[in-house]
């Protein structure tokens, strides 16, 4: 029933907010965008205002003319022109610069970007169901080949040999799922491929412990207790090493790309523990337990070695011990998993064939939710609704006299709960403005890396097994997203505050 009301929200509020901008901005064209649009349309080129003819200002100087704009603006340097004030375009929601007038004219260029500084022009409800089918397409092949080793695993008896290992850890946290159960396996696996930055691996190892999950769920149209802890755990996308994050810096020619490793780190840690106590607190888990203590400690003294280790590296010593090690760890598995199966004598390619067919059928079925869920999105996207946001955001803070360098990476956390790509798209943008080394980029880059995104998960995962109602899923998955985006912008201050 929440995801209900949200999803009515984002629609209802999307086509309000278009209204008003058809309405008293004479925006023509928000609506055809929002429906057909597509994210490669053409920005406007030049325009001229003079200034003392009649305009809706009635500011008959240059001066005058800047200071009321300055009212919507971002008063910063632009890196393409010799600008000094740089506003969005209430009309197509791109970036123009004012430049020198002469002669009594002041002239207004809008120039086209990869990114917007708020919001990108993005594809209408039509492109954005096609995306959503060819990422169900796109998912097929990868989801029948980790199924179909999954299904191997399963046979040679190697999940439940994890599912005993995690079992005393897992057994507290999910107090309902049965000592010895499947899930333990597929959950560890999924927590695994996460941790490593592994999001292909991650999914079909995620899907297939909802469904082992679902087993057990006495009403299937109900997420149960152990299925809402599991995804609030996956969304707080806890991640080693921001593999993709960091090689974007790099290519944005940042100083040192890794400098975020460590607050990325400590951020999805800090948000994962944030879900893990929200849903205990929910379900009345005891986590003050030795044997949790006992997991929670030890994973913590892991990760400050990894720190130690890691920041003794350069940039592309980094990147080279993580693909090593998660494209290893995959390779390894799979080695493992054929050897076990071959020692006992399984019909190894019957129960690939078996998985895989299972990974087809998955991906078919999630179909209908994810267009359901990007479409909302993509309202909420083209219709102009975070620039209301984000602009709200920082006339708030201004007001208050406080440092307001923070907001604009905050394009960045608003969409990386509704769209990975879209977020990606913002920390790129705010990197392109900014700078790859600025305040602003690198706390763009550790909010890009320090979450997954809550409401694909959602549409995805309890798609896949026909859940209807969420219960209380979507609120602790926001709220630990809030902690997240918090924690980022206080270490974004601690390590680069100075800058």
């Amino acid at each position: 029933m929440a995801l209900s009301r949200i999803w009515s929200a984002f629609i209802i509020i999307a086509v309000l907010v278009a209204a008003s901008k058809a309405v008293f901005f004479g925006d023509s064209q928000i609506f055809s965008q929002m429906v057909v649009g597509k994210a490669d349309d053409a920005y406007d080129s030049v325009r001229y205002l003079m200034i003392g003819s009649p305009t809706e200002t009635g500011i008959k100087t240059k001066e005058g003319f800047a200071k009321y704009l300055s009212a919507f603006a971002y008063v910063a340097a632009d890196s393409a022109h010799p600008a000094n004030v740089i506003i969005s375009d209430k009309v197509d929601n791109d970036s123009i610069s004012i430049l020198k007038g002469v002669e009594g004219k002041m002239a207004i260029f809008t120039y086209k970007s990869i990114q917007s500084r708020l919001v990108k022009k993005a594809d209408g409800i039509i492109e954005t169901c096609k995306s959503a089918v060819n990422i169900c397409i796109g998912l097929i092949g990868i989801m029948a080949l980790f199924m179909g080793f999954m299904s191997i695993a399963e046979r040679a008896g190697g999940i439940r040999l994890l599912s005993r290992v995690i079992g005393p850890f897992f057994s507290r946290l999910f107090p309902g799922i049965p000592k010895g159960h499947p899930a333990h396996g597929h959950m560890m696996m999924n927590f695994s491929a996460n941790l490593l930055g592994l999001d292909n691996a991650a999914t079909p190892f995620g899907l297939k412990a909802m469904e082992s999950l679902q087993e057990i769920n006495p009403k299937k149209d109900v997420a149960s207790d152990a299925q809402i802890m599991f995804l609030c755990l996956h969304a707080a996308g806890f991640n080693l090493i921001p593999v993709s994050v960091i090689a974007v810096r790099a290519s944005m020619k940042s100083a040192n790309p890794t400098d975020i490793f460590v607050p990325c780190m400590i951020t999805t840690f800090v948000a994962t523990i944030a879900a893990m106590i929200i849903v205990s607190y929910k379900q009345k888990i005891n986590l003050l337990q030795p044997v949790v203590l006992a997991w929670v400690g030890g994973f913590s003294v892991l990760l400050v070695l990894l720190v130690v280790y890691l920041t003794s590296l350069d940039a592309q010593s980094v990147q080279t011990f993580s693909n090593v090690l998660s494209n290893g760890l995959i390779l390894v598995i799979f080695l493992l998993i054929i050897t076990a199966a071959v020692y006992k004598k399984i019909d190894v390619f019957d129960a690939f064939i078996d998985g895989a067919k299972g990974g087809f059928e998955t991906s078919v079925r999630i179909i209908p939710y994810l267009v359901g869920m990007l479409a909302a999105v993509s309202l909420l996207r083209t219709s102009g609704t975070f620039d209301v946001v984000i602009n709200g955001i920082k006339s708030f803070f201004a007001a208050l006299g406080t440092d307001t360098r923070f907001v604009d990476a905050l394009p960045t956390a608003l969409i990386r709960p509704l769209s990975g790509g879209g977020a990606r798209g913002m920390m790129v943008d705010a990197m392109k403005n900014f700078g790859a080394d600025s305040f602003v980029g690198r706390l763009a880059s550790i909010m890009q890396g320090a979450s997954d995104t809550t409401f694909y998960v959602i549409a995805i995962y309890f798609g896949a097994v026909s859940i209807k109602n969420t219960r209380y899923a979507v609120g602790a998955m926001l709220i630990a997203d809030l902690v997240g985006l918090l924690t980022a912008i206080t270490l974004a201050y601690l390590f680069f505050g100075n800058i």
